[in-house]
């Protein structure tokens, strides 16, 4: 979720209630919020008889005759196990947490209210396809029987009981298609590109002139980490992946596209606590079976529930009218599979991370603001949000023509010199065709009708990969991404000029990268650079992930290829892969600091370290703990808290080309009076704070250091689970988990530096697909089906996930079936 949830609450009351809960509330309240899974239901509604098998990890696949009764059907389902959750979200996104929660999370509200979200959601639904509004309608139907089938707080989930302890709660509403619509906003929110690179520099810039704020952001380095399109250009106002750059004879030219990561300047990456996710696709050409197969993880914030359900929704015919036969992970409280396989066809996403987003500083005067020398008057409207156990509170949201102020709402988006407040233009407050595009995607049967789908995909913009059952590969970015007059969207701008306004029309589809069956055999997407700038003129962005975590799966790939052909087993190999791709640079560096003392035993445990970083490693857990404090080190003194490095590859990037220059001034530490440190004294630092730290918390012994014993994960529920009342938490909390990985390794288990080496971010989910035999797919989920604490499938495949493990994806009857451990119909 966008911001952590912190409630504050009548202590004596709640612990008095807890009493009453635990000692007998639970077990019972608990188990009646369960859902039938067998037998038969009634659901008024339905046209025809649905049937829905569960597996052991109670994932549901859906059988029905019309779409509409399978998108209904879908809607019960996932309030059967997850309508706590739909309900959360929908509050969260309406700005109406406070109605929950009570004045805790009124700046949340606040924050939500004024950007609008759910107003862009009304707004979208009347212009989505008639067929959509009436999956979304069914969907809705199929929720709101679940509701009027559980009157009761204990029916419905064992947070209405303790928030109705609480005084908060109340009866849920029904639901509707923009309850569905307004939750795809927070997911374009998560993933939305650079705002705080924005922020991040103009906080830095109130520290640092400004070329060594840039140095803070080096450029993309093409010279080591290839892009994901390596073919094509722009020819007569399309993109053909045939068509040679004009720049391209000129080796000059090309040569300086080459060096660009050389050259300190505005490039960079936002390494947004982790948040990314890795794709790739090989051709048949390389398998075993001799067709494709796709692998796709995403890394979002870890939750509990998981944000991801599994599902397979099946037309029991397949013809015009009902065309589904789709099975993939899903978001409860949006119908369709969001990515998946259908039965021809495979499709993954990584964050595309285009800069669809920029501040821009105003001059505001009373009601108006500055633009091009006159004096326009802001929009502004009022909003009312009711508080629980408080008075309803009303704020007034004011916008200008680049959207709405959000100064007073986010604290960090300061306005500096001429400025007095900061409008946000974002993509994602303008309607658009979203939801559209999920349905297109879940019937689409080859290229051309996955091409069309991804064509309506606005926001978030993301990194579509594709394999089908005929051998095809290929990749198309797709999204609304914004024309600049001026400027590359990196530092906030002046408002007032117009010289840096958006264009009217965003950049056209048909000029978006695609490649189809590449020469090279595969595809690799991680958030990395789409197209190198040679290629392509339009400015995507110019804040991308660096490319370690491709680079890797590239090296990974290469190597599979020359040793034989590559099967399942192989990708799911290469998403467990723990290196980190920072090691082979700074552990050279760090042997060669003249050290004495203890922390030179530790030193020995890289001697001969190959960089990976399982659980049971001693050496990463020493690595990681220098890497933080070299990072705290050298950096903290000079930038203020909320722009300080977080770790990852921005700051590889940052770091390698500072280890070329030992006299540069981000190694001295300005609180030293008369004292300017160097490199090898921060280097030297770095280790022995690292051993000390260490040391106190894993013992002496430096061979029996394990990063698993620092790395860990905590399955924290994303509502009551962060109430900071201990007996709640421990109701719906999980773990912790032990796990391998790193912010930047291809198993992306992300963290913080300046906060520790708690896991912060996650593959949430992992997926592999078979185009040779579908049933031959392989998934897992971060948590499990379930949204009811103490449920069997709330948190069964956890630990399998930290394992790395997979759980068969089934999609044929005869193999759903066979796996079915219980089966539910519901009748008209």
């Amino acid at each position: 979720m966008p911001w952590p949830l912190r409630w504050s609450a009548r202590v004596l009351t709640v612990v008095l209630a807890l009493a009453l809960v635990l000692a007998g509330v639970v077990v019972y309240t608990v188990r009646k919020s369960f859902p039938q899974v067998d037998g038969t239901l009634r659901l008024p509604g339905l046209t025809g008889n649905v049937e829905i098998y569960r597996d052991k990890s109670g994932i549901p696949h859906i059988y029905a005759d019309s779409a509409a009764d399978l998108f209904m059907a879908q809607g019960f389902v996932h309030a059967q196990d997850r309508f706590f959750e739909m309900d959360f979200r929908r509050h969260l996104t309406a700005g109406r947490l406070s109605e929950l929660f009570g004045a805790s999370t009124l700046d949340n509200d606040k924050a939500l209210r004024t950007m609008g979200w759910r107003r862009v959601a009304e707004r979208e639904l009347p212009d989505l396809a008639e067929e959509t509004q009436g999956y979304l309608d069914a969907y809705s139907k199929g929720v709101n029987a679940w509701l009027t089938a559980n009157p009761n707080a204990s029916d419905r989930s064992l947070e209405y009981s303790i928030l109705k302890l609480q005084g908060g709660g109340g009866t849920p509403e029904k639901w509707t298609p923009v309850d569905s619509v307004a939750w795809l906003k927070a997911m374009a929110w998560d993933l939305r590109s650079n705002v705080e690179d924005e922020i991040d520099r103009a906080l830095a810039l109130t520290r640092l002139p400004k070329e060594r704020v840039e140095q803070l952001y080096p450029g993309y380095p093409f010279d080591r980490h290839l892009p994901i399109v390596n073919e094509g250009a722009l020819a007569q106002g399309r993109f053909d992946q045939r068509a040679e750059p004009r720049l391209r004879g000129n080796r000059a030219l090309r040569d300086a596209a080459g060096t660009l990561a050389d050259v300190p300047n505005a490039l960079g990456t936002a390494d947004r606590a982790g948040l990314g996710s890795n794709s790739w696709v090989i051709s048949g050409e390389y398998t075993t079976s001799g067709k494709p197969l796709l692998a796709n993880d995403p890394h979002l914030s870890a939750q509990l529930p998981s944000v991801w359900y599994q599902a397979g929704l099946h037309c029991r015919k397949i013809t015009e009218t009902c065309p589904y036969d789709v099975t993939g992970f899903t978001f409860s409280g949006v119908p369709g599979v969001i990515i998946g396989q259908t039965d021809k066809i495979a499709w993954g996403f990584t964050n595309l991370g285009p800069d669809v987003a920029d501040l821009f500083l105003e001059q505001v005067d009373g009601d108006t603001y500055l633009y091009k020398g006159s004096r326009l008057p802001l929009e502004t409207r009022q909003e009312k949000i009711k508080v629980a156990g408080g008075k309803t509170v009303t704020i007034t949201v004011r916008s200008t023509r680049h959207g709405p102020l959000i100064n007073e709402v986010i604290p960090s988006a300061r306005p500096s010199g001429e400025a007095n407040a900061v409008a946000l233009q974002w993509t994602a407050l303008t309607p658009g065709r979203t939801v559209d595009a999920i349905f297109a995607l879940n019937k689409a049967g080859d290229w051309q009708e996955f091409k069309a789908a991804a064509s309506l995909f606005d926001v978030p913009a993301q990194n579509l990969i594709y394999a089908d059952t005929t051998g095809k590969i290929g990749y198309q970015a797709p999204g609304r991404i914004p024309v600049r007059a001026n400027g590359d969207g990196t530092w906030p701008v002046p408002g007032w000029t117009g010289e840096y306004d958006w264009n009217a029309a965003p950049i056209p589809y048909d000029q978006l990268p695609s490649v189809e069956d590449p020469a090279d055999g595969f595809i690799v997407t991680a958030n990395n650079a789409v197209i190198a700038p040679d290629r392509y003129k339009p400015l995507l962005t110019k804040d991308w992930s660096y490319g370690y975590r491709s680079e890797r799966i590239r090296t990974l790939i290469k190597e599979a290829i020359r040793k034989g052909p590559i099967d399942a087993a192989t990708m799911e190999e290469i998403q467990r892969d723990s290196s980190n791709g920072f090691a082979q640079t700074l552990v050279p560096a760090l042997m060669e600091v003249d050290l004495a003392g203890p922390s030179v035993q530790a030193r020995e445990l890289l001697r001969s370290w190959d960089g990976t970083q399982p659980a049971g490693s001693a050496p990463a857990a020493y690595f990681n703990a220098v890497w933080r404090h070299l990072l705290t080190l050298t950096f903290d003194d000079d930038l203020p808290e909320a722009a300080r490095p977080t770790g990852g590859d921005r700051w590889y990037e940052v770091v390698r080309r500072l280890l070329e220059t030992p006299d540069d001034p981000f190694w001295d530490d300005v609180t030293t009076k008369n004292v300017t440190e160097r490199r090898d004294d921060i280097l030297r630092q770095a280790m022995a704070s690292a051993h000390q730290e260490l040391a106190e918390r894993l013992g002496e012994d430096v061979k029996a250091w394990r990063w698993g014993d620092l790395h860990q994960l905590e399955l924290v529920n994303g509502s009551l689970g962060t109430s900071g009342i201990a007996p709640v938490e421990a109701l719906f909390n999980r773990g912790p988990l032990p796990v391998g990985g790193g912010k930047d390794a291809v198993d992306a288990t992300g963290w913080n530096v300046q906060n520790g080496y708690a896991v912060t971010a996650v593959p949430s989910m992992r997926m592999v697909v078979d185009l040779s035999d579908l049933d031959k797919s392989r998934w897992i989920n971060l948590t499990g089906a379930s949204g009811h604490a103490f449920h069997d499938n709330y948190w069964d495949q956890a630990e399998a996930w930290a394992r790395g493990e997979m759980l068969p994806m089934y999609t044929k009857p005869e193999s759903v079936k066979k796996a079915a451990v219980h089966t539910l119909k519901l009748t008209p």
